[in-house]
């Protein structure tokens, strides 16, 4: 009897042991947000409110909203472009950084100031010296974990007692202390491929190691938080094109010592970003997106951005020598088409999963040649035929190929090596190979052999002159600098940030981006190096892929730009788990 006895109970413990947990879920779409504005994570919450970065990366401002929803108001703040990483355990404080004026914070990695703003009321403070591209709370608040480059630091939370803790293979962002304190979770995005994924470490910096190895092919994961009891943590995830959300119990069951398989929450038309679960555990809060943009001009006369080309949502605009073909880059696809400037005989040329990028014209209109960005693998230059056919690749190396442009003759490219994420240490974002380091190239398309112009280490972005007789093209750090094929020298241009060159139509003028908050486009003459202003794009909400905006010409040396009309909200869900 007594035997029996503890059989049933024996097995009914193991019952409860090992029985399968029923998986989280979500449910009731509740939009918070109706302003249209972009958005970007992180969302943090006090409870009663919802605290986010809103705004281009040219004019971002904080911004809070009720979570029962209503109008979103403003944080005025003493200080550059301001963009939100966290809200300390007592929920008065926000961590915040400011941006550097002129540059993105997606790909800003030299480290920016922070300060710990009072929130609802109070005077901004200063952090110490602590440069940061990211940063977090300890569960306690006595600490913070920040992260610049490669490397995870902590600071005391009065700006004292900087160490650095460990160093990791890649760009650190998002980091994430456990409720418990015991570990730290970050993104991670790879040097040499771009890809995103989610990394995990001790609080004493051991054990360092990927959370999702073979997971998901290609990884791009990031952006997650640890629910506030601990049990679950929740993150994005690109799966198949579709960017949704995803839950991933820390244990299973008492016996089980590893997290369990990710649970996906979310799936609809829009991305699912930036998810983060409320203090009282109900609620989860995510920034619905959905994509699409405007291809619009500046009229001079008007001082006014209109809808060009019937207002496709397109970027990477080009168009052939003699005006009557334009090729360009579907948003967000990224697909490459080509068709009659009015519209007709349209053509898509490339297909998933090639990701096209900034298409160029040979001079006999019968090609194009564009580079292929698509993630996991080195970017490609590639040549496709106007009428169709398979791209072909006419340099392969390990290195990430951009930005062709055509000799006058078509006998040749003139392209660069992005720097990408390894710009902060001034070294190429793929493994060392010939020709081995970032700078300027002439490709001869009869041989395939490439020739670095003299003087061009550390270049890149450049762009030949319609006449083939300069190049300009991008430096390391802040600038322009211009080589002239007669003297064989290079020159200083413009000094100061300035991004997404393009000549005009008679090579006079060398026409750039500035950011910042009077973000406009400029020009600057060859000859005397005179700069002026073409026109603001202070009110203009920019789109496009990375690095989040570009800027092109019309035949008429009009500047373009891709104009935002999609929409980024954020969204309540009801938070359901055992």
């Amino acid at each position: 009897m007594l035997a029996g006895v503890l059989f049933i109970g024996f097995a009914a413990l193991a019952y409860v042991l090992t029985r399968p947990i029923p998986p989280p879920r979500v449910a009731g779409y509740v939009q918070i947000t109706n302003d249209t504005l972009a958005k970007r994570g992180p969302v943090v919450t006090d409870g009663p409110r919802l605290y986010f970065t809103e705004g281009s990366v040219t004019a971002s401002v904080l911004a809070q909203v009720s979570v029962v929803g209503g109008e979103t108001a403003v944080l005025p703040a003493p200080f550059g472009l301001p963009y939100l990483l966290d809200i300390s355990p007592s929920r008065s404080e926000l961590l915040v950084a400011t941006i550097p004026l002129g540059q993105n914070p997606s790909t800003q990695r030299t480290g920016s100031p922070l300060w710990i703003f009072p929130v609802p009321a109070g005077t901004p403070r200063r952090l110490g010296e602590v440069l940061a591209y990211d940063a977090t709370w300890s569960p306690d608040g006595r600490e913070i974990a920040y992260v610049r480059g490669g490397d995870l630091c902590y600071v005391k939370s009065d700006g004292t007692d900087e160490r650095k803790l460990v160093s990791l293979p890649g760009a650190l962002w998002w980091p994430r202390w456990s409720p418990d304190g015991g570990r730290l979770r970050l993104s991670l995005t790879d040097n040499e491929t771009g890809l995103s994924s989610i990394w995990e470490v001790s609080a004493e910096g051991k054990t360092p190691h990927p959370l999702l190895p073979g997971w998901n092919r290609p990884p791009a994961e990031c952006c997650g938080n640890w629910t506030p009891d601990g049990k679950y943590f929740v993150f994005q995830s690109t799966c198949n094109g579709k960017t949704e959300i995803w839950a991933i119990r820390e244990r299973g069951n008492l016996l089980e010592k590893r997290p369990g398989q990710p649970v996906q929450l979310t799936t609809g038309q829009m991305k699912s970003l930036a998810p983060v679960v409320s203090p009282d555990g109900k609620t989860l809060y995510a920034i619905g997106e959905q994509l699409r943009g405007e291809l619009v001009r500046y009229d001079s006369k008007s001082r006014q951005w209109v809808p060009y080309l019937s207002g496709i949502s397109a970027e990477h605009v080009d168009f052939s020598r003699d005006g009557r073909w334009v090729a360009y880059v579907a948003f967000p696809e990224g697909t490459l088409w080509r068709s009659k400037i009015d519209g007709s005989e349209r053509l898509q040329l490339t297909l998933p999963p090639i990701r096209a990028a900034m298409p160029r014209w040979s001079p006999d209109g019968r090609r194009i040649a564009f580079f292929d960005a698509a993630p996991g693998k080195p970017w490609r230059i590639h040549l496709v035929s106007a009428e169709g056919g398979r791209p072909e690749a006419p340099l392969a190396d390990q290195h990430n190929q951009m930005d062709a442009t055509w000799s006058p003759d078509g006998s040749s490219l003139v392209f660069s090596y992005y720097p990408g994420l390894a710009v902060a240490s001034n070294r190429p974002a793929a493994p060392p190979a010939s020709p081995g380091v970032v700078g300027v190239y002439r490709l001869d398309l009869r041989t395939h052999k490439t020739v670095e112009l003299p003087g061009s280490d550390g270049f890149w972005g450049a762009r030949l002159s319609p006449n083939g007789r300069y190049i300009v093209a991008r430096v390391l750090g802040p600038g322009l600098v211009l080589f002239d094929f007669t003297t064989q020298t290079w020159v200083q241009l413009v000094k100061g940030a300035a991004g997404f060159l393009n000549w005009s139509k008679d090579g006079q003028y060398v026409y750039y981006m500035l950011r910042g908050s009077e973000a406009a486009i400029w020009r600057v003459r060859v000859s005397d190096h005179g700069v002026e202003q073409v026109a603001s794009l202070k009110d203009v909400r920019q789109t496009g892929w990375r690095p989040g905006v570009w800027t092109g010409l019309a035949p008429d040396d009009s500047p373009l730009v891709l104009r935002d009309i999609g929409t980024q909200e954020i969204y309540a869900l009801d938070w359901h788990a055992p």
